[in-house]
């Protein structure tokens, strides 16, 4: 559902009731508040039912109703403001979050698609998690995870994704950057890529033009991809930023790895805001999740857009069933 105070539970309803969803063979069982799902609901005078269940089993057999597992964090939608931060926000969304691991750490479903979270409302409700990857490789014992944008032909990983650009460009190394390169190979192993074709995004602008522009290339980037290569990776790199996402939409790589957030999620997101699909890899289940946040500033208008929401759920079934956990 996510944070109750935001879109997501207006783009959640929404989404398992389009068309697109309906036709995918599968079932959608929501994990969230009922009373924000129905409250959501009636404010918006959606034409959406609405059932309560109390297992996947149950969820099975509801019909056209919107089957929901109620966490029962928030028991009154007037405990809380509608688009603002809160720590009872924080708490539901986390709620949220783990009933679902829960049910994919015990084979019930078989892959998690979320609606967004807020970091401060997080910290609000004692929480230290950057996001959602790294509260499920929390909730899931998994050392390691990683995030995966994915929009048509392209995909992109991250180096490193919550952390400043000043504090990147001081722990930039090789050693870090290899285990960046490999780690994103065997993710795309264990979505069926045989062959797999990888390029690192450069660091400064033209790939530093030999020096011109900064050491990062000669000194990190080009050794990391040696040394990968000499692992038997099939990396090229590193290539300007300014082209290389490009070239991999045209077909050219099979993924590109960012080096640091803004440089991926820019890429993605200005092809194709709404279409762009965050991807964790390295759990023991696959997890799908739109690649917007909140908006609380539109939380309960009915403007939101659910077409991420859609995509996000839409790609989980379509993941889960080539995923195969190799981490």
């Amino acid at each position: 559902m996510g944070d109750p105070s935001g879109v997501g539970p207006e783009i959640v309803l929404r989404a398992c009731t389009s068309e697109r969803v309906v036709r995918v063979k599968g079932t959608v069982v929501v994990c969230g508040d009922m009373a924000v799902m129905e409250a959501v609901r009636d404010r918006l005078g959606m034409d959406v039912k609405i059932r309560r269940v109390e297992s996947v089993d149950e969820a099975l057999d509801t019909g056209d109703a919107v089957p929901v597992i109620d966490t029962g964090i928030v028991k009154d939608v007037s405990s809380f403001r509608v688009g603002e931060i809160s720590k009872l926000g924080g708490r539901a969304a986390v709620a949220c979050v783990r009933k679902a691991a829960d049910l994919a750490l015990d084979g019930k479903v078989d892959g998690i698609a979320t609606a967004p979270i807020n970091k401060e409302a997080l910290r609000k409700a004692g929480f230290s998690f950057k996001g959602h990857t790294e509260m499920l490789s929390h909730m899931a014992g998994s050392s390691s995870s990683v995030t995966m944008f994915m929009v048509d032909n392209l995909r992109i990983f991250f180096h490193t994704r919550h952390i400043s650009l000043r504090k990147m460009m001081e722990e930039l190394n090789i050693a870090g950057v290899t285990d960046s390169i490999l780690f994103a190979d065997i993710c795309l192993r264990s979505l069926g890529y045989v062959k797999r074709r990888l390029a690192l995004a450069a660091f400064n602008p033209h790939a530093s033009d030999g020096g011109l522009f900064g050491s990062e290339e000669a000194e990190i980037l080009v050794p990391a991809c040696a040394e990968a290569r000499e692992r038997g990776t099939d990396v090229k790199g590193p290539l300007p930023a300014d082209s290389v996402f490009h070239r991999a939409l045209e077909g050219e790589f099979d993924a590109v790895l960012s080096l640091y957030h803004d440089q991926g999620h820019i890429a993605a997101k200005t092809y194709d805001f709404y279409r762009t699909v965050s991807v964790t890899l390295g759990l023991p289940f696959i997890r799908t999740s739109v690649d917007h946040g909140t908006a609380f500033d539109i939380a309960w208008k009915g403007t939101a857009n659910p077409v991420s929401m859609e995509e996000a759920i839409i790609s989980c079934f379509d993941l889960a069933q080539q995923y195969v956990p190799i981490i």
